[in-house]
Formats: C-alpha cells, structure tokens, sequence
C-alpha cells in the first residue's frame, strides 16, 4: 500500500496515511478529533544518498515527464 499526504484545510497541518490506492481520495477523519477538513496532496519523495542524509527530488523540468524523459518520448519503449 502507498503512502499518501494529506493537508489540513483550516491549519496546514500535514498528515501521512498509508491506505490502498482505491481510497486515496477517500474522505479523512481528522486524528486529533477537531472535526478538520484534510484533502489529498501531492508530495515529493525523498532519495538516500548512501552516507545518511536524503536529497528531496524537484519537478521535472518543463516539457518532461515526471520519468524524466521528454514528454514525446514517455511511454517509448525504444
């Protein structure tokens, strides 16, 4: 199962919930019991760099893929 992020509309607070995919979207019940609203965002996954610390990937330039092929070359299988 993925990990998903979900973002506090009324605080900012962030939370990270590992659900199937199927209910990625599905409503959030608020883990401190405030009645808060959370919607789904997306986030940035980390990389280990082999001596402990992590590098956060950044978007994909402009006209590529988040595959980072160019966009008229993604799904290409040769």
């Amino acid at each position: 199962m993925p990990l998903y992020e979900y973002e506090s509309t009324e605080d900012g607070e962030i939370i990270t919930l590992l659900r199937p995919m199927a209910d990625a979207d599905s409503p959030v019940e608020d883990p401190s019991g405030r009645d808060r609203t959370f919607r789904r965002r997306h986030s940035v996954f980390g990389v280990g760099s082999g001596d402990g610390s992590s590098v956060a990937s950044e978007a994909p330039p402009a006209g590529f893929c988040p595959c980072g092929k160019a966009a008229h070359q993604c799904g290409d299988r040769g």
